[in-house]
């Protein structure tokens, strides 16, 4: 084989990840898988997919070695082989934020404008929680939480988030957190306690960048 034939093999395997990552479903599962291992049946419910295509697009992403599996009778269940799969992706989606003005379109007509909402960085949130004078809210669903979260945060899903206000103390900055920088959860749950009075901001971005950041995480 000549050296343009091995080249052409060497680059068509790198082409086959990007083929991998070339569908939004396979991203939307890579961003839930983020949050910690779940089941095919699991994936299916949180991303809103029959189980049959959660499974096929499951299968494309272990076929490149992004995703390992593990078995526990007739479920099996599904985890990113390590953090780089979720840093990667991460990158890919900002660096198309950054280039394609479709992109930051299509996020401000989703998630709204995130300027009004005083976005916390990570070292800003440490900081706050070692003085005390913050609470945090993990807006994502429960079995997320369970997998990992910010140490001292309260768990009040999104969709809970507006009959659990007397959870809430009157007086003190509440931060949202949810699964990353384009999760929705979050902005909409500090939009709606604003609404009600509250001193609500939110993460810059979500739990996976905190525990790649190397801050701790409970479970």
């Amino acid at each position: 084989m000549s050296d343009r034939g091995r080249k052409s093999q060497l680059y068509e395997q790198f082409a086959r990840l990007g083929k991998a990552l070339a569908n939004p479903l396979r991203l939307e599962l890579i961003d839930v898988l983020a949050q910690g291992e779940r089941s095919v049946e699991d994936l299916a419910l949180a991303c809103g997919l029959k189980l049959s295509n959660t499974s096929a697009q499951l299968k494309v992403l272990y076929s490149t070695g992004l995703l390992k599996t593990r078995r526990d009778g007739t479920r099996v269940f599904y985890r990113l082989a390590d953090d780089s799969v979720h840093a990667f992706v991460e990158s890919m989606k900002l660096l198309a934020a950054s280039s394609l003005a479709e992109v930051e379109r299509a996020a401000r007509d989703y998630l709204g404008d995130d300027q009004d909402l005083a976005p916390v960085s990570r070292p800003e949130l440490a900081e706050m929680l070692d003085t005390g004078e913050v609470l945090v809210i993990d807006v994502r669903p429960e079995a997320e939480f369970e997998a990992g979260h910010i140490p001292g945060a309260l768990s009040i899903p999104h969709d809970q988030v507006a009959t659990r206000l007397a959870e809430l103390p009157n007086g003190k900055t509440i931060v949202a957190y949810c699964r990353g920088r384009f999760c929705v959860m979050a902005p909409n749950a500090v939009r709606l306690l604003r609404g009600f009075g509250y001193d609500a901001r939110t993460l810059e971005d979500g739990l996976p960048e905190w525990r790649g950041a190397g801050l701790p995480v409970a479970s």
